[in-house]
């Protein structure tokens, strides 16, 4: 059995080969600090957090895309792992993505994560080859790809030819960075003190980067930062496109970064495909448009944005026996092997 697996700030999932996706929770560990025994892990976990006792901790253990807290994200892959393998006498091989421009130390973390399993070997992929993999568009050939990824914790922007990546970028940008600068805002304009989970429902219900042509509004609910009791604020869609507008335009900087590296040739096929926005970040309301204006390149929005890093993870199984075969592959998006 060979598995993919996209361990995301925000989102893990996992993909079977021949089944498709087969889990998605969140990203996080909730455990008891005195025994320091893990309680939940995954959307359970994610229900707790802002609302544990002084003994119970919830938090995300992976951090802007790299593993913060080792043994915290080896206990949630292995209790995600067992949900969708339950036999350990089945070892499987596994796709990993990981965000570009990691450092070794970084790799062999997410390697020994998941190897903590007990899987017979472990294959990494750039989130931005998986993330075009994923959209269906052909990396393999002698044709250049441009794709954004856009994370919770990491935006990573690539152009892509010959199963490799010609130029990148990736900058600790993303949905959570967002929805910090909500909670900033609330506490600064409206004295009133927030949770991140609250700020994430904000931005996805009413989050946009174009003036709405209805005016649409969230009621934000959290405690006073005055009188300390419990109120509510309703926040407009205007309001928050001001506020997430910054990290929005230094993703843009990050697209017009590579842009301007690109060697020529390829930079024709980008001006001829467009670029692809994948990541959850990519169905906000505008994105596309703004990431267009100023680039004046056309710029598409992929089918299930949020999906395409696992499913091309799931696409990268097939290059496995490829690996295995030889020692030496001249085109193969698998960039190691663990």
């Amino acid at each position: 059995m060979d598995i993919g697996i996209d361990l995301g700030s925000s989102r893990t999932r996992l993909f079977i080969d021949k089944k498709g996706k087969v889990l998605d929770e969140a990203s996080v560990a909730a455990y008891n600090v005195a025994e320091n025994k893990i309680i939940a892990v995954g959307d359970e976990a994610y229900a707790m957090l802002g609302k544990t006792p002084d003994s119970i901790h919830a938090e995300y253990p992976i951090i802007d895309g790299v593993i913060a807290q080792s043994l915290l994200v080896e206990d949630m892959v292995n209790i995600l792992m067992k949900h969708i393998c339950t036999s350990k006498i089945v070892m499987p091989r596994v796709v990993a993505s990981i965000p570009g421009d990691v450092t070794e130390v970084e790799k062999r973390a997410v390697v020994n994560a998941i190897s903590s399993f007990g899987v017979r070997r472990v294959y990494l992929i750039e989130n931005t080859k998986a993330a075009a993999m994923g959209a269906g568009a052909d990396i393999m050939g002698p044709h250049g790809t441009m794709v954004a990824n856009l994370g919770a914790g990491t935006s990573s922007v690539g152009v892509l030819s010959l199963g490799g990546i010609a130029v990148s970028k990736t900058i600790k940008v993303g949905g959570n960075r967002m929805d910090d600068e909500i909670v900033k805002y609330m506490k600064r304009e409206y004295s009133l003190v927030i949770g991140n989970p609250m700020a994430e429902r904000c931005k996805n219900t009413i989050g946009c980067l174009m003036k709405p042509e209805q005016e649409i509004a969230f009621r934000v609910k959290g405690r006073d930062a005055l009188g300390g009791l419990p109120r509510y604020v309703d926040v407009t869609a205007s309001e928050i496109m001001e506020v997430i507008m910054e990290p929005a335009m230094e993703i843009v900087a990050a697209v017009k970064d590579v842009l301007e590296k690109t060697p020529p040739e390829l930079v024709g096929d980008v001006y001829s495909d467009g670029i692809l926005l994948t990541g959850a970040l990519a169905k906000i309301t505008g994105f596309a448009q703004l990431i267009a204006d100023y680039t004046d390149v056309k710029v598409t929005v992929a089918d299930n944005p949020e999906d395409c890093v696992i499913l091309g993870c799931g696409e990268a199984i097939q290059y496995i026996g490829e690996v295995e075969k030889t020692a030496k592959v001249d085109i193969n998006p698998l960039m190691a092997a663990y």
